[in-house]
């Protein structure tokens, strides 16, 4: 009965409902500027929705399991603080900050700000006050963090690339080049325990699990993180795991002297402190190596240049990948958009392609085209 309750109070928390709307939101802002710029979506509009849970599942069941299991007890005003943070977020869309890392120190630094200038507020049915800093309760924190960052870091590797929308540009020279810009939001319900005492003041209706003196209570919530990523330099496919095992590094350092708390606590803050810094230093780092040198996807004075690739197009069906150079069409060599047009309609019922790839190395594509299939391929590409 405690168990259903906690999952009821998952669907009554506004972090969900406000989330699934960021993440519709995401979808509809990418598929207008998709359509503005190549008249076309790339990636059908409800994928973030869709994505919003179901990336992480998995990683919330576990958490879920194991911070219960081993007792990680945190105050319902951080919890509401950290609603009131990942919010704000959402509603202003500045995804930069989406690392949880980011959050959760926010989070604290409210919760004490309120605790200490006696500052209160009244959402009707409970007021928020902040919570007496205490170290007791930041060591659950730290670790909590963590686990999510190396989490974060896991889901940047499972779906950035995938997520990454073009935007066309002038390069250096003048001529149009490609940057692809990642943006993520994601949803994880995990089950956390909260001391009875501490929540009684917020929800006295809540019901209590007593274990020898101490009463405890059992919270499903939901927690977000979001991501926004720019490749420039570096194909997404090659960028995003690298920034996935920085922050997910990132996450074990947090856990490593948030255990060392349970010695020496003050360690606690020091975990929080350096995941700040340390994803600060990961956000630059990536931010200005990108920003820096040639466009990855620029025009070629010998064959057409790859953009994106529509899903279940010929195109894809033929393994097309971003940043790959079609050099011949049927037997005929082709340097821009129209030549490659062209030279499908020597053979429009089969096409053959000589592909460069990544590796600089020539392999050839070839596909049946159907009269249902996409006359154009497919393709969307720079000249």
């Amino acid at each position: 009965m405690d168990l259903m309750l906690a999952i009821g109070g998952f669907f009554i928390n506004p972090v969900l409902y406000i989330a699934l709307l960021a993440a519709v939101l995401l979808g509809y802002y990418r598929v207008k500027k998709e359509r503005k710029i190549f008249r076309i979506r790339i990636v059908y509009g409800l994928t973030e929705f869709k994505r919003l849970i179901k990336d992480g599942w998995l990683y919330a069941l576990i958490f879920s399991v194991l911070f219960a299991g081993i007792g990680l007890v945190v105050p319902i005003g951080w919890l509401i603080a950290l609603s009131i943070v990942s919010i704000l977020l959402m509603v202003t869309t500045f995804y930069q900050a989406g690392s949880f890392i980011y959050l959760a120190a926010a989070a604290v630094g409210l919760s004490w700000l309120f605790d200490a200038n006696e500052w209160s507020l009244n959402f009707g049915l409970f007021r928020f006050e902040g919570t007496e800093f205490n170290y007791q309760w930041l060591i659950p924190v730290a670790l909590i963090t963590g686990a999510l960052v190396f989490t974060e870091g896991k889901m940047i590797d499972k779906a950035a690339a995938e997520a990454a929308s073009p935007r066309l540009h002038k390069s250096g020279r003048g001529l149009k080049a490609a940057a692809y810009i990642s943006k993520r939001l994601w949803l994880l319900p995990i089950l956390l325990v909260v001391p009875g005492e501490l929540i009684d003041s917020y929800a006295p209706y809540w019901p209590q699990l007593p274990i020898g003196e101490t009463s405890f209570s059992l919270i499903l919530f939901p927690f977000i993180f979001g991501f926004k990523g720019r490749s420039q330099r570096t194909l997404p496919v090659y960028l995003y795991p690298v920034v996935s095992k920085a922050v997910s590094t990132l996450g074990i350092i947090i856990v490593v002297p948030g255990l060392a708390a349970l010695l020496w606590q003050p360690l606690a803050f020091v975990a929080l402190a350096v995941g700040v810094i340390g994803r600060i230093a990961i956000s630059v780092h990536f931010a200005l190596k990108e920003r820096s040198g040639n466009y990855a996807v620029t025009p070629q004075s010998q064959g057409v240049m790859i953009v994106d690739v529509l899903p279940g197009s010929p195109a894809d069906k033929m393994g097309l990948l971003r940043g790959e150079v079609i050099r011949k069409v049927n037997g005929i060599a082709i340097a821009n958009e129209s030549e490659l047009y062209e030279a499908i309609q020597v053979n429009a019922a089969h096409c053959r392609l000589e592909v460069l790839d990544h590796n600089l190395e020539v392999r050839l594509r070839q596909h049946v085209i159907f009269r249902h299939d996409h006359h154009r391929l497919g393709l969307l590409v720079v000249n």
